[in-house]
């Protein structure tokens, strides 16, 4: 008994139980930075966040050690049922749900709210690691794909029903798991893509963007074929068609769909490129033809998908992300005060509980979702530079166990951790500086609140306990 324990400690991964516990106690540090209060200066004061946050990580302590106690092969044997629990959670919330701050998204147990939403993403990285670890599993069959599909987005759904869209988003990041175990490459660029057709269509509007798709096809047409005569021929077809429908309009003769504005390039332009290259065997235009086709049905449910399934706020804030609107003491403010607390931090900071924009409550959520502008403000470039490269340092040591793993479970499993790590660090961050919209996800370890942090814990711990037996096959 006492050999097994011994080496249970010694194969512990230490250098990552370091890296949690310095991210804890540097968030614990900052929330008490950005709620400070003179008059509440004892850190166990539980009337503050800060003295709530310590209950939260001594509770966190203990559930690592429950973590622990409990054998490495249960974490690959019940994935299914601890997914189905979180589903029936989130379904609890839906209907018995408290709402704080427009989301649905709260069981209220009197002295504690928990946020299912948070459990969710462990659930769902078990059950996509035991599905996708299965003997003989092959990623690219379609049955596969429908069940993995499934499994990554229909608590992203029921998040979304929530009204807690950012939550919801963090799922898509699963897709990098995916890409590590087979998934084409085409399969990133092509969301890559989307996202880029997204951000165009509402920069510029659904004709002109329609109009550089069915360029680039002619383009691709013009390259394969060498064929001048075609390709000047489609050219000047592509530009009757657009501009027939626009003169009507423009005249007010009458009025014509957008919808048709678009489709009707496309049918004159497809059955041209398609003819000929029937008759020169270029084989790719079907498929260019096709995805053509898909670019514009995206880009033509690009307004509708903006203006009725994102609510106001979420919409005024991706306007002020793109330049379409500017508003810094609306949908922008939070974003405009975050930048000029990290801003006026410049290289070292004002000095730890010196930050004005912090003590003075300018910025809006600043113990939570902001809390990385209470870093900027008071620890400066030097501050935030060594918290970015201490997640960073995490996130390496997370692919290096999930590489020297022998099951195939755990090793998919890390990468799933690694994953929702890496997508609440890049989209959280990039909020707070303007790059990304504010959609309201926790910065791991550091941002206020018990969901969050016991959640972390739980996803990085039940990896660190699966490590310990990673000469074991698990799956």
């Amino acid at each position: 008994m006492l050999n097994r324990a011994s080496s249970f400690w010694a194969r512990l991964d230490w250098i990552t139980v370091g890296v949690y516990f310095l991210l804890v106690f540097l968030g614990w540090l900052n929330i008490y930075a950005a709620v400070y209060d003179q008059d509440h200066q004892n850190i166990f004061d539980i009337s503050q966040k800060y003295g709530m946050q310590l209950l939260w990580i001594g509770a966190s302590v203990i559930l690592i050690i429950m973590i622990f106690l409990v054998d490495s092969r249960f974490y690959a044997a019940f994935p299914y049922p601890i997914y189905a629990l979180v589903l029936i959670l989130l379904l609890l919330v839906l209907a018995f749900g408290k709402e704080v701050n427009g989301a649905k998204s709260w069981i209220d147990l009197g002295l504690i709210r928990l946020q299912p939403a948070e459990f969710a993403k462990l659930s769902t990285a078990l059950a996509l690691a035991k599905f996708t670890s299965t003997y003989n599993f092959k990623l690219l069959k379609f049955r596969n794909l429908l069940i993995v599909g499934a499994i990554m987005f229909t608590p992203s759904l029921l998040i979304l029903l929530q009204n807690d869209t950012g939550s919801a988003l963090v799922y898509s990041s699963l897709i990098l798991v995916l890409y590590r175990e087979g998934l084409p490459g085409w399969v990133l660029v092509l969301l890559a893509f989307i996202v880029i057709l997204f951000i165009l269509t509402l920069l510029h509007g659904v004709g002109t963007v329609a109009f550089i798709i069915l360029g680039l096809m002619l383009l691709y047409y013009y390259f394969n074929a060498r064929d001048f005569r075609t390709s000047l021929i489609a050219f000047g077809i592509l530009l009757i068609a657009y501009s027939i429908p626009y003169a009507f309009n423009y005249f007010e003769w009458f009025s014509i769909p957008t919808n048709l504005l678009i489709i009707v390039p496309f049918v004159f332009a497809s059955i041209i490129f398609v003819y000929f290259a029937y008759r020169k065997n270029i084989n790719r235009i079907y498929s260019i033809v096709g995805i053509t086709l898909l670019s514009l049905m995206f880009i033509l449910t690009v307004d509708y998908g903006f203006n009725n399934v994102l609510i106001q706020h979420q919409r005024d804030r991706i306007n002020n992300l793109l330049g379409i609107e500017f508003d810094p003491l609306g949908a922008g403010y939070n974003v405009n005060q975050s930048l000029i607390a990290i801003g006026s931090g410049g290289f070292s900071g004002k000095g730890y509980l010196q930050g004005t924009q912090t003590k003075y409550d300018f910025v809006p959520e600043q113990s939570t979702d902001f809390i990385f502008c209470t870093v900027g403000e008071e620890w400066g470039f030097l501050g935030t530079s060594s918290i970015l490269l201490l997640f960073t340092f995490l996130l390496i040591r997370i692919l290096i166990i999930a590489e020297r793993q022998k099951s195939s479970f755990t090793r998919i499993y890390a990468y799933g951790v690694a994953s929702i790590f890496f997508f609440h660090l890049i989209i959280n961050v990039g909020m707070t500086i303007g790059l990304a919209p504010v959609i309201g996800i926790p910065l791991p370890f550091f941002s206020y609140g018990g969901s969050s942090l016991w959640a972390f814990t739980i996803l990085l711990f039940i990896l660190l306990r699966l490590d310990v037996s990673r000469d074991q096959l698990l799956n």
